[in-house]
């Protein structure tokens, strides 16, 4: 074990990272442009919705390609219940649970299939989602979509912008850490499980189809919470919110910054949110292809997202420590110690005898 391994293994210094970041994210907010909060805001949300994302395809291998729609839907009940003057803690509750009961619902149908059979039940949500939500017009305002304004500061010391990044960061910090006490228990160990072998896991008494539909229904219930903290942000939804190609970008986000990981979903949500920007200011013609160009450069160097880079980088160090030897002198085999030469001369001199 290296050094820096063996500092952060103890307990005391992985207490003092936790409250460099909380000192961090409570200072950060107030010293920081209105762009900035507004940006780092925006890859909090998305990062809420990469994690969804993740307990569903990361941690229990399910194809899911409709995890935009249930942020969608997030957004339009929070929307909607605040342009009906409902309490703010209702339509909170109500932005997670109405997407959470959708998705058990579709899960108890679809978690019976297997491979492509669920990954088209998934590409058909956001497919009919943006059309259903163009005709409803009366709940989603149609093609106009809906505007609600309700996250501006309640303190005259606090900017708006600065109290809508206290909200990301208390509401996906909470997420955050559910969701890895939840991957990290005995939840995780089985979708690891389902993930691996289904055959085994029926084997052993885990019920393949119970954990995925608690891992669609998990990933329902945290896209509505992006969608709620969606709206807070953004403060306007549309159909074009929960469109097929928002969805392929969340799924190239998860990849890129690490399937079953945490960290992971923090840079696939920042990925979502920064990489498009800095595209449009290269060529905006050219930002798919540029997007398209940089996931098959990670897939390529970095199959395990960027999550993995410290990992690659401390195995490529620890490869070019290693002594080559004299040049041109061929590697040799490991040599036999004398109680396996003596083993080996034994079973050959039984098969002689046999023979």
């Amino acid at each position: 074990m290296s050094a820096a391994a063996e500092l952060f293994s103890r307990t005391w210094v992985r207490w003092l990272l936790v409250a460099i970041a909380v000192i961090a994210l409570a200072v950060l907010p107030l010293i920081l442009p209105e762009f900035a909060n507004q940006t780092l805001a925006r890859i909090g949300v998305f990062a809420v919705a990469v994690l969804g994302l993740n307990v569903v395809m990361g941690y229990a291998g399910q194809v899911s390609l409709g995890q935009i729609f249930f942020v969608g839907i997030g957004a339009y009940v929070t929307a909607y219940g605040v342009q009906q003057d409902w309490n703010i803690v209702l339509v909170f509750v109500l932005s997670i649970l109405i997407p959470g009961i959708m998705g058990l619902l579709i899960a108890l149908a679809a978690a019976r299939l297997g491979g492509l059979a669920i990954a088209m039940v998934t590409i058909a949500l956001p497919i009919i989602g943006v059309p259903l939500a163009k005709r409803m017009a009366e709940v989603t305002g149609g093609s106009q979509g809906l505007s609600s304004r309700f996250s501006d500061s309640p303190w005259p010391a606090l900017y708006n912008d600065q109290w809508q990044l206290y909200l990301v960061i208390i509401i996906g910090g909470i997420v955050f850490l559910l969701t890895r006490n939840l991957v990290h228990g005995k939840y995780g160990r089985a979708f690891a499980i389902v993930k691996s072998n289904e055959a085994v896991a029926s084997s052993m008494g885990i019920s393949p189809y119970r954990y995925k539909v608690l891992a669609f229904t998990v990933a329902a219930l945290i896209g509505g919470v992006a969608g709620f903290l969606y709206m807070v942000v953004v403060q306007y939804t549309s159909p074009e919110t929960m469109s097929f190609g928002h969805s392929i970008t969340l799924l190239a986000s998860m990849v890129i910054g690490g399937a079953a990981s945490i960290v992971g979903s923090l840079l696939g949500g920042a990925y979502y949110v920064l990489v498009p920007q800095l595209t449009n200011l290269i060529d905006p013609n050219l930002t798919a292809l540029l997007q398209g160009a940089l996931l098959l450069l990670v897939l390529f160097v970095l199959p395990g997202g960027l999550v993995s880079l410290p990992r690659v980088i401390a195995r490529a160090r620890r490869g070019g420590r290693r002594d080559p030897g004299p040049a041109g002198t061929p590697p040799t085999s490991p040599t036999r110690s004398a109680s396996e030469q003596t083993v080996a001369e034994g079973t050959n001199t039984e098969r002689q005898d046999q023979a």
